[in-house]
């Protein structure tokens, strides 16, 4: 089942049960399903589209729960967190830190990253490895640490 049908599938199930968080959320998905296939873009939905499309919304979540959090409002950043655990549900699983330490290890191995210059190099190549495995900022974080020995 694709996700269009999976989110519209959700979406009446969610209103026949009353639950108003949730059928905000599938529809902010839906509404970004729609404005890929109103782009112009000339092709079917892939599953790298519907990837974005839903990374995207998880990251529009943790960045506004970390501007909640920052000017103390705990209300509202419940609800972000409450959407983005929605939104994770249809992504596939996340690595752990430590796997993503490991991970992040070899590719540095594979492609000869052992110092600061080598930044980017070993970030795209993590990147592009870990792509939908992991957090962008925690491959970040986890490269940084890496190459400056810690």
């Amino acid at each position: 089942m694709s996700l269009t049908d999976t989110i519209n599938e959700q979406i009446k199930t969610a209103m026949k049960a009353g639950d108003k968080l949730r059928l905000d959320t599938l529809r902010t998905i839906r509404a970004g399903i729609l404005e890929f296939e109103k782009s112009g873009v000339d092709r079917a939905m892939t599953p790298d589209d519907e990837f974005k499309i839903l990374n995207s919304a998880a990251k529009k979540r943790k960045d506004a729960i970390e501007q909640y959090d920052a000017v103390g409002r705990p209300d509202a950043s419940q609800r972000e967190r409450d959407e983005l655990a929605i939104i994770m549900e249809f992504l596939p699983e996340q690595m752990s830190e430590e796997d993503i330490r490991k991970a992040v290890a070899e590719i540095a191995a594979q492609v000869g990253a052992t110092q600061q210059s080598d930044f980017g190099k070993l970030m795209g190549a993590a990147t592009k490895a870990l792509k939908g495995k992991a957090d962008g900022n925690v491959i970040q974080q986890v490269a940084k640490a890496l190459l400056s020995g810690q």
